[in-house]
């Protein structure tokens, strides 16, 4: 049990947000192995105030994925405030704002918001720190290492948002530079945990139990946040939980295992999306779930390629097992 402000967390697993895969039914999918804190897909504030109808579905959340944090982005403080108001009015359950300081994405950086925020960490307190004062309940930041090679200024960063009020900031070890490339630099943060003094959540390569428990031996961290390592084998989310309540490792998902998941995960998009909407996401989704596994190219391939109906899906696995 750990505590961001005073939202009580179970597990010490943390679901990233990641654009167009987090959605509801993702997050109640992952939510039964474990995690203990989701967060949604990243909400532009000005969608918000400008009403777009789109933008206002992304705050839909569940009892039963809670605690749930609601991740929003921009550039100016005033509105995300203006934002916050509007996300309490449309779902007055959500436990926590975390503040998107790390999306490195071209679009959202030349905005002034995501990861270009960490250029100027004074600029960064004023920001954080009207925010933290306006939002009625406990904000949180994500951050990166820093904006590039010659510019990692993520202890700075840490500190002045500490002194605004955020109540816990993720990491994810990589700079906003190098986006998703190369090696996520986990020793460049080592013990970084005991020198702050609110919750560490770090990502950026989670994606077995052995090399997360690494980097949390080396961090020091409170919490791991499972983002593209978690698409496709749920298990790892299991995995990590009860190592961290039984000090147990399980063994990794079995190939039937997998597509058991995989049809749950369908049936819950279906409901969510509809059945073409959904299909069109797991073309990008569903072949994760047989990486790993040999043999089964073929099978990825038509996943990503003819997916249609919920019949196809049935009728790709079924013909691979001929």
């Amino acid at each position: 049990m750990w505590k961001i402000g005073n939202v009580e967390i179970k597990s010490r697993v943390v679901l990233a947000p990641m654009a167009g895969i987090t959605s509801l039914a993702y997050r109640n999918f992952m939510k039964q192995f474990g995690v203990g804190l989701t967060v949604t897909e990243m909400v532009s504030d000005c969608g918000l105030i400008y009403g777009n109808e789109k933008t206002i579905e992304y705050l839909k959340t569940t009892n039963e994925e809670r605690p749930v944090a609601i991740q929003l982005f921009g550039g100016d403080a005033d509105n995300i405030c203006k934002a916050i108001d509007i996300v309490l009015k449309e779902n007055p359950s959500v436990d926590i704002i975390d503040i998107n300081l790390g999306c490195p994405v071209p679009k959202v950086t030349k905005t002034g918001a995501g990861s270009a925020l960490l250029k100027d960490p004074k600029k960064l307190y004023e920001y954080m720190k009207k925010i933290c004062d306006y939002s009625p309940i406990p904000v949180t930041a994500k951050i990166r290492l820093g904006w590039d090679d010659k510019t990692i200024n993520f202890m700075e960063n840490i500190e002045v948002l500490e002194k605004a009020g955020v109540k816990a900031i993720g990491l994810h070890a990589r700079t906003a530079k190098q986006g998703y490339s190369g090696k996520a630099n986990y020793e460049i943060i080592r013990d970084l945990q005991d020198k702050m003094t609110v919750p560490l959540i770090i990502s950026g390569d989670i994606y077995t139990l052995d090399e997360t428990l690494q980097f949390l031996d080396i961090s020091k961290a409170t919490a791991v946040m499972v983002a593209r390592g978690g698409v496709g084998n749920p298990r790892l989310i299991e995995q990590l939980n009860h190592y961290f309540q039984t000090g147990e490792k399980l063994p990794d998902a079995s190939l039937e295992e997998n597509i058991s998941y995989l049809m749950k995960f369908t049936d819950m998009l279906i409901e969510e999306k509809g059945e073409y909407k959904a299909m069109m996401l797991l073309r990008g989704i569903a072949p994760k779930f047989f990486d790993g596994f040999p043999n089964t190219k073929r099978i990825k391939n038509a996943l990503a390629q003819t997916l249609t109906t919920r019949a196809s899906l049935t009728r790709i696995l079924s013909e691979s097992d001929k």
